[in-house]
């Protein structure tokens, strides 16, 4: 098995000789987008790529996992008319991810990792996971770093709020990039959010019963929580803890497999496994 593993340096021929009965090709996807006054557009994407090519790197060497290029814009719709974003519609985001589906498809993969960094990407690749699912037979597993939980014991500032450019997603840029952090210009942001949804109701900003909204909504400068007191020391904890469970993700995904429950004898259900 060839010890590259990124996709693009690979050759046709090199793709066309990989074993797929349990390979693995991983997206990083995140967004380009403001992130207020301190962060850099490319946190998201960064952040992706970053955990992505760290956990791919950290994995046995007969691992047979490949990376393919970041995508590095995403649905950044909440954040239009903020300088510096960049996004997809929902609709060419969803083709896009489909065809980028197929495309794994046809090179003889049967199953597909989204690694993403941007909170407004979830909904849309859970929904994109079972289009593609549906139309080639891969199994496609949209993973957001976000989701891989926080190492137990970090005392994050404003952790009822920390939503976007705060303590938290402000630390890992500081371990990651701290060239493109600017802690001189960080600010609070977007505090009112924990006042809107206190006590006791069922409303939340993105929990159980979750509230749509865009950036004007809760912050009026592009920060929702508090990156005042971040630091590189924590950044380090949240990337090291993404990055071991991460790795542990694809080893169980290229170990993972559906059961064969009813063959379908037009092919319709599972294209690519004609059952």
């Amino acid at each position: 098995m060839t010890t590259e593993r990124r996709w693009e340096r690979l050759t046709g021929p090199e793709v066309g000789a990989i074993d797929t009965t349990a390979a693995v090709a991983v997206v990083p996807i995140g967004a380009v987008e403001q992130h207020g006054p301190h962060l850099p557009l490319m946190t998201d994407c960064f952040i992706a790529e970053q955990v992505a090519t760290r956990a791919v790197a950290a994995l046995p060497d007969d691992a047979p996992v490949w990376l393919l290029p970041t995508q590095s814009i995403g649905k950044s719709t909440e954040h239009l008319g903020w300088p510096g974003t960049l996004t997809w519609s929902t609709e060419t985001l969803l083709a896009m991810c489909r065809d980028l589906g197929r495309s794994v498809a046809a090179s003889g993969f049967r199953r597909l990792v989204f690694v993403n960094g941007h909170g407004g990407n979830p909904s849309l690749l859970d929904t994109v996971a079972r289009d593609v699912r549906v139309a080639t037979g891969l199994m496609v597993f949209p993973i957001s770093v976000f989701r891989l939980g926080l190492p137990a014991g970090l005392d994050l500032v404003g952790a009822d709020f920390d939503v976007h450019g705060g303590h938290s997603e402000t630390s890992v840029m500081l371990a990651l990039a701290p060239d493109t952090v600017h802690m001189d210009r960080a600010v609070e942001g977007g505090r009112a959010v924990a006042d809107l949804f206190a006590g006791p109701g069922l409303l939340t900003l993105e929990g159980a019963v979750p509230t749509a909204w865009v950036t004007d909504d809760v912050s009026s400068n592009g920060v929702v929580g508090d990156p005042r007191r971040a630091s590189a020391a924590v950044g380090e904890q949240i990337v090291a803890w993404w990055t071991a469970r991460l790795a542990a993700a694809l080893l169980e995904v290229s170990a993972f497999e559906f059961p064969v429950l009813r063959r379908d004898p037009t092919g319709v259900s599972h294209p690519a496994r004609g059952v």
